[in-house]
């Protein structure tokens, strides 16, 4: 294979084209009108500690990899952001997960001591090794791209919102499942309030950091796999959630 390098444009398409398929068949479901408390419970304990209470430790191995100093700042922005939330509403990201588990009728110490399914667990153990790496690009493409990132990245790259407005904001909670479904409290959504305000940002920096600092071919494709190996455990933790909360696929719900 040639060492030379893709394109910055076309290995970015190449990592669009894996994030076009984070989706999964039950998504609906948990997004729909007949989820019952228990089984969002075991949802949210799952996302809980597979990633979102350590996703700023996450990001700050990475970071302490000392990659080059626009990368640094980009990683050091992320995590302050998720650690203090100071860019948005001044509280940390996995607080405001847990105010919106508050909302939803939870108590936080339900979340203090989860035992992992093991797809989960499995999901889990991969963040730690890849964020552990020697390569701090391929960590930082699972956890900023993959991680942070969804099946709305494309949209958000090339068609975003230009102004998210907080009349706009307030709009997006409104129609939020969480409140729309299960009667939580617009006021408990500031997680969704603090993604809105920085997220579009964030998908940006991600891609930019991501496919500037990847080497050659043979570094790019590395990367590539790393992301697409994420996506199919992720895939598989999703079953793994789907399962434990009784739900079966629908032929019409495809990956």
């Amino acid at each position: 294979m040639s060492i030379k390098k893709r394109s910055s444009a076309k290995f970015r398409l190449q990592l669009l084209d894996i994030m076009d398929q984070k989706h999964h068949w039950a998504w609906p479901q948990f997004v729909g009108p007949f989820m019952s408390k228990r089984q969002l419970k075991i949802h949210f304990q799952q996302e809980y500690a597979s990633y979102v209470r350590d996703f700023p430790v996450y990001l700050a191995r990475i970071h302490g990899q000392n990659p080059p100093l626009e990368a640094r700042k980009m990683l050091a922005e992320n995590i302050y952001e998720e650690d203090t939330g100071m860019l948005s509403l001044g509280t940390s990201h996995p607080e405001l997960f847990m105010r919106m588990m508050e909302g939803l009728g939870f108590r936080s110490r339900e979340f203090e001591k989860i035992r992992l399914l093991p797809a989960t667990q499995r999901y889990r153990s991969w963040l730690e090794r890849i964020s552990h790496g020697s390569d701090w690009v391929l960590g930082a493409a699972v956890l900023t791209i993959f991680v942070e990132g969804s099946v709305n990245d494309r949209q958000e790259l090339f068609h975003p919102v230009t102004s998210k407005t907080s009349r706009h904001i307030l709009e997006k909670i409104k129609h939020h499942p969480l409140v729309q479904h299960q009667g939580v409290s617009p006021q408990a959504m500031d997680l969704i309030r603090a993604h809105q305000m920085v997220e579009t940002g964030h998908r940006h920096d991600a891609y930019a950091m991501v496919t500037h600092y990847a080497g050659s071919r043979s570094h790019q494709d590395k990367i590539l796999a790393a992301v697409k190996h994420t996506l199919d455990l992720w895939l598989r933790y999703r079953d793994g959630v789907a399962r434990a909360c009784g739900l079966q696929k629908n032929e019409s719900e495809i990956r």
